[in-house]
């Protein structure tokens, strides 16, 4: 912009209160999408069997198989149960370049950035580059269902 002044009534004026309008609507407009529970709101989130994500919940425990575990993108957690009944909550991200797991198979965690796998019991490493353990997530698990508590 130039430093002329402007005098009210130009099309300079006019041109500013234009591109002002603009901006304040797409503030608006943002501020009413985050309020309005539509997608990505905390009010439309859900868990895995489809009903409505109340006090943390993430998932029912008979969507966890044995042996194997689930990721869970939204809240960044990986939920595990390693043996029947006992269910560990980890951090879905990474500890050696911070990007996201993308895989529970065989007793293992796996990152698919450069291969790191982890155990879905303790989260320790079992095969790097990863050189430290993938981060404790707390969970409760009561009535059928997983919550995360942090």
């Amino acid at each position: 912009m130039t430093d002329t002044p402007v005098t009210p009534g130009t099309a300079e004026t006019n041109r500013r209160r234009l591109l002002l309008g603009i901006g304040g609507m797409g503030v608006v407009g943002l501020t009413a999408s985050a309020c309005s529970g539509g997608p990505g709101s905390a009010s439309a989130s859900t868990h895995s069997t489809g009903e409505a994500n109340d006090a943390g919940v993430v998932a029912a425990t008979a969507d966890i198989p044995v042996g194997g575990g689930k990721i869970f993108t939204d809240q960044h957690i990986v939920v595990t149960q390693p043996t029947q009944g006992e269910f560990k909550g980890f951090t879905n991200i990474c500890p050696h370049a911070q990007c996201a797991v993308g895989d529970v198979s065989n007793g293992q965690i796996i990152c698919p950035c450069h291969g790191s796998r982890f155990n879905i019991s303790t989260g320790a490493v079992v095969d790097g580059p990863a050189s430290t353990p993938l981060p404790r997530r707390a969970i409760s698990v009561d009535n059928g269902k997983i919550r995360l508590l942090s």
